[in-house]
């Protein structure tokens, strides 16, 4: 009679648990899609401003903006691509609209270590509040930048993995920055799951100060795996959390941003108001040409309910008329700024930014 009346106890604890996780994962989709159209509206930019960054010949190109405030000046950190693999650099701006490159943080390296081409840095734990401080925030006394590394030449070429870069010195000067020996996640590690067991793409790093995850740091990082069709190929955004970033475990068995088809990644998260706003590019998917960029929603960092409204920025421009996309998206002094990296039908690839208002026309253009 004891074992029965455990047994039944058991069986509601688990029917009681279930149901709660599925009525919270139930409000908190209902509550993004409540908010979704509004949340559109706040961050939408109606007016391309144009390029803001282009490479100094046409054998380079400019990737992957992030950008971040300091001491009254932005700065960014950009990817610049020769015929080796990504490098980090460095640009400052009084306006956002004006930028100057001042110098590198991450370079090649002759040594044979698993990250000496390419070394494709992203900020970690920068203030995502909406219109906040956009500061580069520390932890332990250190600056830290995720980053995606190889050692093959070429792009994105070879085995790609995530590695950990930090520094203690100020992230508004040009250096180098000191990495973790190892790569911190690979689609070659044993717990790797299908969906991201053939290449690792860009990552970006979070703080979890809630412990939504029941970490400190989240990552979302894109990643192509070997799945079924009709996923086979496809590129999705999954989660790794950390308590101490540098020891990263995997979150969950599945992405939690999937297309199917097609390309779905380089994840930039903002905080406006209660809500997380993931924005993410698209490209290759069924009805929609090119790339372009686009946003999810989420109350709690896991469950990301998809907009299904326009692109926020897509092709349009004869700088951008192939590829509109990895988007870096702030808001200062009632004005957002949607940066992102524009490639032309010619394949020569720079840094635009779209904004709410009409900032005039860029005078920065590809070289011919």
């Amino acid at each position: 009679m004891q074992k029965l009346l455990l047994l039944i106890i058991t069986i509601v604890f688990q029917l009681f648990v279930l149901t709660s996780e599925t009525v919270a994962q139930k409000a908190s989709q209902e509550v993004a899609q409540a908010v979704m159209n509004d949340v559109y509206h706040e961050v939408k930019t109606s007016f391309k401003y144009g390029l803001v960054l282009v490479p100094d010949d046409n054998s380079k190109l400019i990737d992957s903006p992030s950008v971040f405030r300091n001491n009254n000046k932005w700065y960014m950190t950009y990817l610049v691509l020769d015929g080796t693999g990504y490098e980090t650099w460095l640009a400052e701006s009084d306006d956002m609209l004006d930028w100057k490159t001042i110098g590198k943080q991450m370079s090649f390296f002759a040594e044979s270590d698993w990250d000496r081409t390419p070394k494709a840095g992203y900020i970690a734990l920068q203030d995502i509040s909406w219109d906040g401080s956009y500061e580069w925030q520390r932890f332990q006394n250190q600056y830290w930048m995720s980053f995606l590394g190889g050692d093959s030449k070429g792009y994105e070429a070879g085995l790609l993995s995530v590695g950990i870069a930090f520094s203690e010195s100020d992230p508004t000067i040009p250096h180098e920055w000191q990495r973790l020996e190892k790569p911190v996640l690979k689609s070659t590690d044993k717990d790797v799951r299908r969906w991201e067991n053939k290449t690792i793409y860009k990552s970006t790093v979070i703080r979890d100060d809630l412990k939504l995850t029941g970490h400190k740091f989240v990552m979302y990082y894109n990643a192509k795996g070997d799945s079924l069709n009709p996923d086979k190929g496809a590129e999705r955004i999954g989660i790794a959390v950390s308590d101490d970033m540098i020891h990263w475990q995997r979150f969950g068995n599945d992405p939690v941003l999937n297309h199917h088809q097609g390309i779905t990644g380089d994840a930039f998260i903002q905080k406006i108001d209660s809500v997380f706003v993931m924005f993410y590019f698209g490209a290759s998917w069924k009805d929609t040409k090119g790339a372009f960029n686009r946003f999810a929603c989420s109350t709690d960092l896991i469950h990301w309910i998809d907009w299904n409204g326009e692109n926020l920025v897509q092709p349009s421009e004869e700088f951008d008329n192939q590829y509109a996309h990895k988007p870096y998206v702030v808001k200062w002094n009632g004005v957002v700024y949607h940066f992102y990296c524009a490639v032309n039908k010619l394949n020569q690839r720079g840094i635009a930014v779209a904004t709410s208002v009409d900032s005039g026309k860029s005078k920065i253009s590809f070289k011919q």
